[in-house]
């Protein structure tokens, strides 16, 4: 089976899994009215959102195994996810509930954090004469440890109902979806997903080495700064708008290569297709696995991307 049917057969299951996930539980609502305007107001713009934000996060993730040749990497590697989740506990802290363009407070906050967090480790990275992926990796570690410890001390200083948002906005979640954040969270994707698209073939050097990108032409350095800085904002802005849902962008993309090739013309849009029903399918889990209570799908991606991780570590450590 080539590449193209391949991807035809992943585009297919996506659009099955979101055409058919806002239907799910619908059948229990007698009144038909009632039944409209959940489906219209709650469940449609929760579906798209959920595959917008699969699609980013996942696609976030193929570029950051690229650029560091690491399978294991993850968009939450540069430490912005842990800055835009310092941002959001600030807000919850200090107990400001204003709106701003549109914005929630908790969401600018969380977008500042992300934005403090990217400018450290480019500012970082820069102090090495360089900006190698060997650099941008320590730096993104270490800069994602040291926010953690600030969550940390500003939950431990924060009272009890405090504390409780941040832990439960740290879990990430899709429960507050709606057009409106649909809206903010579209251009942000769809800008990092054209120059992504753009950049496949430099991708594909990159794979094989800065080397041999160098010698075919590729502007190393500047195609990094580009994929870098475009990658962090478009995380930046889908954790703001949902928090951090972990392991999308490390599963995706493996399972991706796995399935379609590492050619990244190919690799790219099988990626955004499979991740964004990736993210559908596991925001239904969270939704009935305890109805009709719902668990924060970043707890479902995580207990689905812990076992992942060992097998994948465990793969590369045979092979």
């Amino acid at each position: 089976m080539t590449s193209s049917h391949k991807l035809i057969l992943i585009t297919l299951l996506s659009f099955i899994i979101a055409f058919s996930a806002p239907w799910i539980g619908l059948s229990d609502i007698a009144n038909e009215i009632v039944k409209q305007q959940i489906l219209l107001d709650i469940r449609l713009p929760r579906v798209m959102f959920a595959f917008v934000a699969g699609a980013g996060l996942s696609l976030c993730g193929m570029v950051f195994q690229a650029m560091f040749h690491n399978p294991l990497a993850t968009p939450f590697t540069l430490g912005v996810a842990s800055g835009a989740s310092f941002g959001a506990a600030c807000m919850v802290f200090a107990g400001l509930n204003v709106t701003l363009l549109g914005f929630d407070i908790i969401t600018i906050g969380a977008f500042i954090g992300a934005l403090v967090a990217i400018t450290f480790v480019f500012f970082i990275s820069q102090l090495q004469r360089g900006f190698s992926s060997e650099t941008l990796l320590l730096t993104g570690v270490a800069t994602s440890f040291f926010f953690s410890s600030l969550i940390l001390f500003i939950q431990y200083l924060s009272d009890m109902t405090d504390s409780f948002m941040i832990m439960r906005w740290l879990m990430g979640g899709l429960s507050s979806a709606s057009y409106h954040s649909l809206l903010q969270l579209i251009p942000i994707v769809t800008i990092s997903t054209a120059i992504i698209l753009w950049l496949s073939r430099e991708l594909n050097l990159l794979m094989a080495g800065d080397d041999i990108a160098l010698s075919r032409g590729v502007s190393v350095k500047q195609v990094r700064y580009l994929l870098f800085f475009s990658t962090s904002l478009c995380v930046g802005g889908i954790v703001a708008l949902c928090g951090p849902i972990g392991f999308i962008g490390m599963m995706v993309p493996h399972i991706c290569r796995l399935l379609i090739g590492t050619d990244h013309r190919w690799l790219t849009p099988a990626t955004i297709m499979f991740g964004g029903g990736f993210l559908i399918l596991c925001d239904g889990i969270a939704r009935l696995l305890i109805a009709p209570a719902e668990i924060p799908v970043g707890i479902i991606t995580t207990l689905l991307g812990g076992p992942f991780f060992l097998w994948l570590l465990i793969k590369r450590r045979q092979g």
